[in-house]
Order: structure tokens, then sequence, then C-alpha cells
């Protein structure tokens, strides 16, 4: 007896959302619709897939193997059974959702918005401010795209391109002591900092590179984005230390100096969910934000 492939959909919204009720929602169908539905995966897969744990379920290692393997195939299949379409970017009317962090919007944003109003002026971009790494909002479908560094956070199924890799660099005002003069590791260290974390750990890879050379570093304040961090340093005798690229647009008007140590590179990529792998107005999307990202800014030196 050959199994239902249509079960195939049933258990990559299962898996994905982890809850009967949210996927009877988003398959539009009744809780014990679905309740059945798990039934016959159970049989059919000779595995309980999802057991209570609290008030909640949980994955078990089966039903974490399929999941990695059932997205995919059915990605697969929908783009097979899916007509050929041409876009049409002057007569497409969309809306997108970006999850990003302002240092991000503010520095590739005008690239990206130019872009998409010269090649598709009915399409309207909404930026909201990214303050945590989880994936979920990829997931439900409320955002169409996000940037930033990849996480373990980050679900498995979540799609994922690097889009620039980036450096950490130093800024302060102009009126700041290390505005003059060539910046040791001795001056960077005896200055008070501010310090960006968004999960309030006091660890960061600025530290853990300090670390590595016997030395720490006093810091102030601590905040939860490069954004914050660049205003108090431009108005405080504080030393911000961000990503070069990340942060242009906001260092403008500041002073801005190599680190005088090694800290590891970081890789800010865009992700979006699998649904939306194969949608042409997605794939539009992405190419734009790679092109606006393609432009290395300079590093300002006063």
């Amino acid at each position: 007896m050959h199994p239902d492939l249509n079960l195939l959909v049933t258990l990559d919204v299962l898996l994905t959302e982890g809850s009967v009720t949210r996927a009877a929602k988003r398959l539009q169908l009744s809780a014990s619709a679905m309740s059945r539905a798990l039934a016959r995966l159970r049989e059919t897969t000779g595995d309980p897939l999802l057991v209570r744990a609290g008030r909640g379920l949980v994955a078990t290692p089966r039903a974490l193997e399929l999941r990695r393997q059932v997205g995919p195939l059915v990605q697969e299949a929908e783009a097979l059974l899916r007509p050929t379409e041409q876009l049409d970017l002057k007569r497409l009317v969309r809306s997108f959702t970006l999850r990003t962090s302002e240092g991000f919007a503010e520095s590739f944003g005008p690239a990206l918005l130019s872009a998409a109003r010269r090649q598709a002026p009915g399409v309207t971009l909404r930026f909201v401010q990214k303050t945590d790494r989880e994936s979920l909002g990829l997931r439900d479908g409320s955002i169409d795209l996000e940037t930033g560094v990849i996480a373990n956070s980050t679900g498995p199924e979540i799609r994922s391109q690097t889009l620039f890799r980036d450096r950490f660099v130093g800024v302060v005002r102009r009126r700041h002591s290390l505005a003059k003069g060539k910046v040791t590791l001795a001056r960077y260290a005896a200055a008070h900092h501010v310090l960006v974390s968004r999960q309030g750990s006091v660890q960061g890879p600025v530290d853990t590179a300090l670390q590595a050379l016997g030395a720490e570093r006093s810091s102030a304040i601590m905040v939860a984005g490069f954004a914050t961090a660049v205003a108090l340093a431009r108005d405080c005798d504080l030393v911000a230390s961000v990503p070069e690229r990340h942060t242009a647009a906001l260092r403008a008007d500041m002073h801005s100096f190599t680190l005088p140590f090694a800290v590891p590179e970081i890789v800010v990529s865009m992700l979006w969910h699998p649904r939306l792998d194969t949608d042409l107005a997605h794939r539009w999307l992405r190419s734009c934000l790679r092109e606006a990202c393609t432009v290395r800014p300079a590093l300002r030196r006063r």
C-alpha cells in the first residue's frame, strides 16, 4: 500500500509549528482534523513525532530528522506544480516587511529603496527593528526577509545567503582623546567603553580578543544595539567598537579608527523562509538587497 503523499504537507507544517493548534490554523483545519492527521502520520512513520512536555509538545529524534528533509521536498513539489510565470516589475503591487537593525537600515536602506522605486514603483518596503535573533517572524509569515548574523536559535529550515563580511572598528567623538595620535592597545583599554549586547552578556567578541592578549576594557554602560552605542559615543567620552560597514552611515560625523588588535570578522546574511524560495517577487527583492550591499563604504579618518 502506497503512503498518502498529501501527508507530507501536513507533516511539514506540524514539525515547523510544533503545535497541533497552530498547524491547524495555518492549514485552515479544525483541531480535531489536525489531531486525526497527526495520528495517521504516527501510524505511517511508526514514530510518535510530537510528544507532550508540560503544556507543549516536543519533537522526537525521528521528527527532527524528518524536519530537515520534508521541508525541501514540499518546496520542490510545489515548485514543480506551479505554472511558469513572468514577473512584471512595473505592474507589481506588493508590500515586503524586512527585519533589520537600525544601523543596517541606515547604511543599506537608501540603496535598496532607490533600486526598488526605480524597478518596481508599486512595491512598498517596511522596515521593522530587530531586537533578538529568533526566526519566528519568518516562520509565521509576518517577516519576509531578515538580515543579521546566523545564530544557534535560527530555525534549521530557514534559508540564508551571505551578504558581506564585516570587521570591528572603534569610533569616538571628534574631541575624544583617542581622536588624536596612534591608538595603542594600552590607550584603547584604558578608555571608557560602551558595550553592545542584546542578551546582556558582558563577554563579546572584542572582549574575547582582548582577553587572549591579557587585557580588558572598562565598560561604563551596556546597550542593546550598535546604533545606540554610536549615539552615546557621539555625545559622551565613550568608545564604541562596532562593525564597520554595518554602521557606516551612523559614524559619518565621528572619528573612526582601526582597532589595535585582531577581532574575528562577522558574517552578515539575509534570511528567509523556504516557502518564499521560488517566489519570483521575493527572488527579485533578494537580488536588490545583495546589490545594495556590494559597495563597501570607506573608513572615515579625521
